[in-house]
């Protein structure tokens, strides 16, 4: 949606409430448009010349936690109250962020009437994130009805645990982001791409466990090789310089002023994916033996397990810090080159093709079908954009991704004779099923 206001935002707020299944009352349109309306103005706010970038939780302070579980995990969430509830303007919401880094915190809201207040701070956040970003396996609960975090200047993310509502983007509601990475022509690229761990990890299946099936872990590797690209890609992002990665397979028109071989991002996957492998099998067998001993373990498997556990986050941790080297080189001005399997052969790189096509084709989907797409001129764009459409017109093979400053990804790639663009792309893990619909506490 075009030329959209917090108050259009708002709209679709309460009628998602009213679909929800809550034994809690739906907010009064007005409240959740004074709501809205207060962050959109704190985005544009500085804070001891910083811009402000917080989260906030409507929740109830007379029945913060409903349905508490018996037995809560230890890095479960808590609400520290306030002495005194502090009414919620955009001047209080920019002082409070400081203290309140949405990496860590959100801030506790709730209402009176059509008055808005900030009660408390919930903790924790932390573990939210990690789950969204692809830093952990394991989700966490989300306390209160929603959360609306304020990422950049007059962006605005509704989310419901883990299901991301809508963005609104200074005047654009955006409500679908295209899942490219796992769907349609970019993501048959990408995993095709992964050939080279599948290979790796297949030889490893076929000399240690034979019993083992392959296609029983095609999955995992494809999700392994996927999730791994999107935390590069948020990394990059984190920055908020803007970047590019270039995918190729020939060094033609290519000016690369840092040539590097840096393949330990690849090397690293195998390493978690044959870990996971050898942690899996070994859990198998931990269960086998305390059936036999009537819930007693030997010394052996307890160590080995132990020992296989610290070596499976220890390539984590490789991956993480591959992560880290490669999305730092998107600060210097020019391309992150990649090849086929990952590895980077470079940075700073100037991309020569000048031969640009007279139109590209957005993409409303992400399978890129006929009808989803509708023509763009390429001129719209700026150099960096210009630059990496034309290598892609005249390089088929390649697939090109730029990162604006304000974290926009376009995703580049010539089908048949079209060259086409992606936008508003999902990278973050946002869920949408009944495992985590049924964990709403309200």
């Amino acid at each position: 949606m075009k030329n959209a206001k917090p108050q259009d935002l708002a709209v679709l707020l309460q009628n998602k409430l009213k679909l929800t299944k809550s034994k809690f009352p739906v907010p009064e349109l007005m409240v959740l448009e004074k709501l809205l309306d207060c962050l959109f103005y704190v985005s544009m706010c500085k804070e001891e010349s910083d811009l402000v970038k917080v989260t906030v939780t409507l929740i109830d302070p007379a029945n913060p936690d409903p349905h508490p579980p018996k037995k809560p995990v230890a890095e479960r969430w808590s609400c520290v109250s306030f002495e005194q509830p502090i009414p919620m303007t955009t001047k209080a919401l920019a002082k409070l962020s400081k203290a309140a880094d949405p990496c860590s915190t959100t801030l506790a809201v709730y209402y009176q009437g059509e008055e808005l207040y900030i009660w408390g701070m919930i903790d924790q956040a932390m573990h939210y994130q990690n789950f969204l970003n692809y830093e952990s396996e394991t989700d966490s609960e989300q306390p209160g009805l929603f959360q609306v975090s304020v990422n950049d200047i007059g962006t605005l993310n509704v989310l419901f645990n883990y299901e991301l509502l809508a963005t609104l983007k200074q005047d654009t509601l955006v409500q679908r982001y295209l899942d490219v990475l796992t769907i349609g022509p970019i993501s048959k690229i990408l995993k095709s791409n992964a050939d080279f761990l599948k290979s790796a990890f297949r030889e490893y299946l076929e000399q240690t466990y034979p019993e083992e099936a392959f296609r029983d872990w095609q999955d995992f590797l494809d999700n392994l090789w996927i999730q791994t690209f999107s935390r590069l890609l948020l990394k990059i992002q984190s920055y908020q310089h803007g970047g590019a990665i270039l995918i190729h397979q020939d060094g033609a028109d290519l000016d690369i002023k840092y040539k590097i071989h840096y393949k330990r991002l690849t090397l690293a996957m195998i390493a978690h994916a044959k870990a996971s492998v050898d942690l899996y099998i070994l859990e198998k067998r931990i269960s086998a033996d305390l059936k036999s001993r009537k819930q007693t373990l030997s010394k052996d498997l307890y160590l080995s397990g132990s020992a296989t556990l610290h070596l499976k986050k220890g390539t984590a941790d490789e991956i993480s810090g591959a992560i880290s080297f490669i999305a730092s080189q998107t600060c210097v001005d020019g391309v992150v080159l990649f090849d086929e399997n990952m590895v980077s052969n470079g940075f700073g790189a100037v991309l020569r093709s000048k031969r640009m096509p007279k139109k590209i084709y957005r993409s409303g989907t992400a399978t890129a079908t006929a009808k989803s797409l509708s023509p763009a001129d390429p001129k719209h764009y700026g150099t960096r954009h210009r630059s990496m459409i034309a290598y892609c017109w005249n390089h088929a093979k390649s697939l090109g991704l730029v990162i604006s400053q304000d974290g926009e990804i376009r995703v580049f790639s010539k089908i048949d004779d079209k060259l086409i663009m992606w936008e508003n792309i999902k990278i973050q893990q946002y869920v949408k099923d009944k495992k985590h619909q049924n964990k709403l506490p309200y």
